[in-house]
């Protein structure tokens, strides 16, 4: 686009938000329309007219997000964005998904050059297959490391193993921080990430086991990526820092080796927090709260949440909040509500990673599954345990119909009569799990447990929305849900914070407030306050143009 063009769409954009204090981003685009910009830049007027078309296309499922993202308007709110005077809050993004190929290729090089080069090889072909090798560029890394259209979750949580190989010392954690915290300030414009971090990487899954990983000590971690941070924060008074040691919940994620079960090694790490907290009284300010991640699908039941209760409740008299990573990935919408309402109940949560479950509208959610399960029906398919819809449709409330299930799992066509049976089990479940849902969201409202949103994330990797309009936050906003935004992994999610915002406004074009989302993301609550910045762009415009 032409860089006239850019600046002059740029400059109206910022004229408008100001001077309406940042309305949704529909009513700005109309006004931007009905402005002097036709009569001053024709071809940046054009632009304002194709883009208003591609909104509306969006909205009725004509185009996707992407079209809107790649628009020279989109660059041009990218450009405003970038340009607004607080920094934004980055609440949710993971070390080794926000590390670029540049920086991880000539630190792997040297490791596929030197003495354990072929247990290197070996492991990423485990992960990777025998295409991945040979990693000659940065090119190379770039492509394993991002995650591409038609992957999903498992496949996500693999694909972060490359990044992992090269964090083998203190010093490579201390140079990742800089360099992360570099890249996100300059080019997204955010001044305060709460990363989260592993603070063991040993595993008894031989795929996820990383060679000299225990040369590595819980300190070295820690300590390397405050001295980073800190490092960046000298020269950068505001920029600012959460460090979030977050812990993975599978069964297989602990040193087999060293502990008998998962649940010393845990309280091991919980030890080892407290001791570094006691030590380094520095680090207090900067690690005061710590995370669960990892596949969830089989972790809902209240002896799941058991388990690393006690190492919770001994960080939390320390003053550490606990955040978790649930109602990302279920079996069961139900299934999936119920881990969130265990990790508010056992586990006493301060926020929500995630929690797309208690945002899924369930009426609509199970009505697409009889559709799709009604359709396999009619062409004599069976439903077999390996079937995506399996779980759901054995644990609708069949009641006395079970008949009818056994039918549908067989791939028998059913009657018109067992099939108003089929829409009724469908119909009472869909409510059940609606009042359950809305009681778990209106606790949390109650007892004020952030929720932290990642709309690329959840659109990407969990399969549980059709589009990027299906994502709740704009919902949650409107419930009164206090939130946040986050990027996740926005390397190899290919996204970064700014995009994410666009997103959300996109998503939501008519009715989420370009001023609401802006206090969400910089946590800055007083309106006046951002009215006041807005119109402080506005008048910088004036300066510029005059010089």
């Amino acid at each position: 686009m032409n860089k006239d063009v850019h600046n002059q769409l740029t400059s109206a954009l910022t004229t408008i938000i100001s001077e309406t204090n940042g309305i949704s981003l529909s009513d700005t685009v109309d006004l931007l329309l009905s402005s002097k910009l036709k009569t001053e830049n024709l071809d940046a007027y054009g632009l304002v007219v194709e883009f208003r078309d591609l909104l509306n296309r969006f909205q009725i499922n004509q185009v996707t997000i992407s079209s809107l993202l790649k628009h020279p308007v989109s660059a041009a709110l990218f450009e405003f964005f970038k340009n607004f005077p607080l920094k934004y809050n980055e609440e949710h993004i993971h070390l080794t998904g926000a590390i670029t190929a540049e920086f991880i290729f000539p630190r792997l090089k040297k490791l596929l050059e030197g003495p354990d080069k072929d247990i290197y090889e070996q492991k990423i072909k485990e992960v990777y297959g025998d295409k991945a090798l040979p990693i000659r560029s940065v090119e190379d890394v770039d492509r394993l490391i991002r995650l591409q259209e038609n992957e999903g979750f498992s496949r996500y949580l693999k694909i972060l193993y490359l990044p992992k190989l090269i964090f083998i010392n203190r010093e490579v954690h201390k140079e990742a921080a800089y360099s992360m915290a570099e890249e996100l300030y300059y080019k997204f414009n955010v001044g305060r990430v709460r990363l989260k971090f592993s603070l063991s990487r040993s595993t008894a899954s031989s795929s996820e086991q990383i060679p000299g990983i225990d040369n590595v000590t819980s300190e070295d971690v820690v300590l390397g990526l405050y001295d980073g941070f800190r490092a960046f924060q000298e020269k950068h008074p505001n920029f600012d820092f959460i460090l979030s040691p977050s812990f993975r919940k599978e069964s297989n994620h602990f040193d087999s080796e060293k502990f008998k079960t998962r649940q010393e090694h845990f309280m091991e790490q919980i030890n080892e927090l407290v001791d570094m907290i006691d030590k380094y009284p520095f680090l207090e300010r900067h690690l005061r709260d710590v995370d669960t991640v990892g596949d969830e699908r089989e972790l809902y039941r209240k002896e799941h949440f058991n388990e690393m209760q006690a190492g919770f409740r001994k960080l939390q008299y320390r003053g550490f909040k606990i955040r978790s990573h649930h109602g990302e990935t279920w079996h069961t919408l139900k299934k999936g509500i119920q881990a969130v309402d265990n990790a508010m109940n056992i586990w006493h949560i301060d926020t929500l990673e995630h929690g797309i479950s208690l945002g899924i509208n369930p009426n609509k959610y199970f009505h697409r599954i009889y559709q799709d399960i009604l359709a396999k029906n009619q062409q004599g398919l069976p439903i077999s345990e390996k079937d995506p819809l399996y779980r759901e449709l054995t644990e609708l409330d069949w009641g006395f119909n079970r008949h009818v299930l056994d039918k549908i799992l067989k791939g028998t066509k059913i009657t018109a009569e067992e099939d108003i049976l089929f829409v009724k089990a469908k119909f009472h479940t869909a409510r059940e799990v609606e009042h359950y849902q809305h009681d778990v969201l209106n606790r949390m409202i109650q007892k004020g447990v952030t929720l932290v949103s990642l709309p690329s994330s959840n659109n990407k990797l969990t399969g549980k929305f059709e589009d990027y309009k299906d994502h709740p936050f704009s919902w949650w906003e409107k419930k009164g849900v206090q939130l946040g935004v986050g990027t996740d992994n926005h390397v190899t999610l290919n996204t970064n914070f700014i995009y994410e915002m666009l997103i959300l406004l996109y998503t939501d074009a008519v009715n989420l407030k370009i001023t609401k989302l802006l206090m969400v993301t910089t946590g800055e609550t007083r309106r006046p306050y951002i009215s006041h910045l807005l119109w402080k762009m506005r008048k910088q415009l004036g300066k510029t143009a005059h010089r």
